[in-house]
């Protein structure tokens, strides 16, 4: 079936539209450009260059397990003291994980059925479940798989921060975020590897439940309205066009990360994403939206509590405004 996805880029708008079939279809995409404007068809044009079925360029590093005893807050320093791997392209999922224990292998064995080549770094918070171990247990038989322990709860965003770094400085060209609870489907990711492979042009791709094709499964209407009030609120007090702030699911080139100034960032929980999101656009980056299907998690809790949504409203709050003082 047809899905739309939208990329904004300085100054006007262009429309991609992609095809993404089914599961048990053989996967396929080409790019043609007709009259100033991009889409991504099912056939004609140009063939997507380099199959993303398998994710992309794969590394031959070895497993790594790290201690993130040395890495510093911002995610940009050492990354721990690891068995060192170093890639020279190729894609890395980065997955942050607490008492996750029950999704982990569910989640992973779906990411690698649908993207073979791409290489996982999973960021553990000291789980008290022992999400960590497991990671470890899996990492011991697979080389795409890789493991950064923290010592404890420390926010989403400095855990992404802290797997960035690490992929960033193993020379990866496509770093992605995604959840381990399930609520991020690989088949979706996959789609947005393929937009990424498609147009170099473009520096982010976020999977996006606001956006024609794009939903969520199993959430109330009032979980949802909030949902989608905290990203109309964000784009409009930031100028942005994107319709999913928030989302968690992307797929960013190594050099928007570089030129957004990662050692910034402040931001701890969710509000990461916002933050993440103009950051990419003050750095001048294109920016895509693909749909995806968002379904409620089926194991474990979320780490959604009022103390992350206060952050958020209370940083976009405050970027907003220097945004139009800086403006007058």
């Amino acid at each position: 079936m047809g899905n739309a996805a939208e990329l904004w880029t300085t100054g006007r708008r262009r429309l991609y539209s992609e095809v993404v079939k089914t599961r048990q279809d053989t996967h396929a995409a080409a790019a043609g450009r007709r009259g100033g404007r991009a889409d991504l068809v099912s056939a004609g044009g140009y063939a997507v260059a380099g199959s993303m079925r398998d994710g992309g360029v794969a590394c031959d590093g070895s497993r790594t397990v790290c201690d993130d005893g040395a890495a510093r807050n911002d995610g940009v320093g050492d990354g721990g003291m690891c068995d060192d791997v170093t890639c020279d392209g190729g894609v890395c999922v980065v997955m942050p994980t607490y008492n996750e224990r029950e999704n982990i292998e569910p989640t992973l064995a779906a990411l690698f059925e649908w993207n073979p080549g791409v290489h996982v770094l999973v960021v553990d918070d000291n789980s008290p479940d022992g999400t960590g171990e497991v990671a470890e247990a899996i990492s011991a038989g697979d080389t795409r798989m890789h493991v950064l322990h923290r010592d404890g709860k420390n926010g989403l965003g400095p855990a992404y921060l802290a797997g960035f770094g690490w992929a960033l400085q193993r020379g990866y060209a496509t770093l992605c975020s995604m959840d381990m609870d399930g609520s991020h489907r690989a088949q979706d990711l996959h789609a947005m590897l393929q937009i990424v492979a498609a147009d170099p042009t473009i520096d982010l791709v976020i999977g996006s439940r606001r956006i024609p094709g794009g939903r969520t499964e199993g959430w109330s209407r009032h979980r949802n309205w909030i949902s989608s009030a905290g990203s109309w609120y964000a784009r409009t007090m930031l100028g942005l066009g994107v319709r999913d702030m928030t989302s968690g699911l992307r797929a960013y080139r190594a050099r928007i990360l570089r030129a957004s100034n990662l050692r910034s960032v402040e931001a701890n929980g969710y509000v990461f994403q916002i933050d993440m999101t103009r950051r990419v656009a003050m750095a001048g980056g294109n920016i895509a939206e693909a749909p995806i299907v968002f379904p409620e998690r089926v194991h474990g809790r979320s780490k959604m509590g009022i103390g992350i949504v206060a952050e958020a409203m209370w940083r976009v709050t405050g970027w907003g405004l220097r945004r139009l003082f800086e403006r007058s």
